[in-house]
């Protein structure tokens, strides 16, 4: 299968989705190898199609369609989903579309898919963004900016330096693949039924923002409508694999004994 590893060879599997259109590999730094010395796992890295490395066309609409065939084809049965930001918005569309796949949720700081109004507002600025990001001084600037707002939101981590690599090398996002990785999100979050997630164990780890603010409340309710709690991480950014990542590796490895 088209940009799929397997890291270990036996135990518990653990799926791996990175946030808007990023590779998979690397994104999550140590999280891998440190699930395979403990609790012993096999752990699957996958490029959906439209995004990280793939080469073929995908869609946000085949994203569950897409993560459940990688199951398949690695023969996993049930598997503990691990996904930050859009990826945990996919992680949920997989549960809600093929729950027999799904043993147990990790959502780190997720694309809030139960939220109409705040999906719509993200596909309708990100649509302009991708068509002037082929615009090549343009683009450039965009990409600065955004690189930019990135790592000031860091800018008081002390981060690892295997996660600084993965800052950078996400901070080099591809603008047009981004837009097109949120494509029709606005249609899919007014469709999605909550009720439809099963009742897995889920761990839900936020960002630490003002519970005031839109996604922090968004994020409450989609937690209540799963049934789980939300945590929240001190000092934590949206991209918290990078700023915890010892936290990260020991919240996905509590929920892997706890499924198994």
């Amino acid at each position: 299968m088209d940009n799929l590893k397997i890291y270990g060879e036996s135990g518990p599997v653990v799926v791996l989705l990175p946030g808007g259109a990023e590779a998979a590999d690397g994104f999550f730094p140590g999280l891998a190898e440190g699930l395979v010395t403990s609790p012993g796992c096999r752990v699957v890295v996958y490029d959906r199609p439209g995004t990280g490395e793939s080469t073929k066309a995908g869609s946000l609409s085949s994203s569950a369609s897409d993560i459940k065939a990688a199951i398949d084809f690695v023969g996993a049965g049930s598997v503990v989903v691990v996904g930050q930001s859009l990826g945990g918005a996919v992680a949920l569309l997989l549960a809600a579309e093929h729950p027999e796949v799904v043993a147990g949720l990790v959502l780190l700081d997720p694309t809030p898919i139960n939220d109409v109004r705040g999906c719509s507002q993200l596909e309708r600025v990100l649509r302009p963004v991708g068509r002037l990001s082929r615009v090549p001084l343009v683009g450039a600037a965009l990409q600065a900016a955004l690189r930019g707002g990135m790592r000031r939101s860091m800018r008081h981590a002390d981060l690892r330096p295997d996660c600084r690599e993965a800052l950078e090398r996400i901070g080099n996002l591809d603008l047009a693949k981004l837009a097109n990785s949120v494509r029709g999100i606005s249609g899919l979050s007014a469709n999605f039924d909550a009720t439809a997630v099963p009742a897995v164990p889920t761990v839900f780890i936020t960002a630490d923002r003002k519970a005031k603010s839109p996604i922090a409340r968004a994020h409450a309710e989609l937690a209540a409508s799963i049934n789980a709690e939300v945590t929240v991480w001190a000092k934590a950014a949206h991209n918290l694999q990078l700023d915890h990542p010892d936290e990260t590796l020991e919240a996905v490895r509590s929920l892997v004994v706890r499924v198994a």
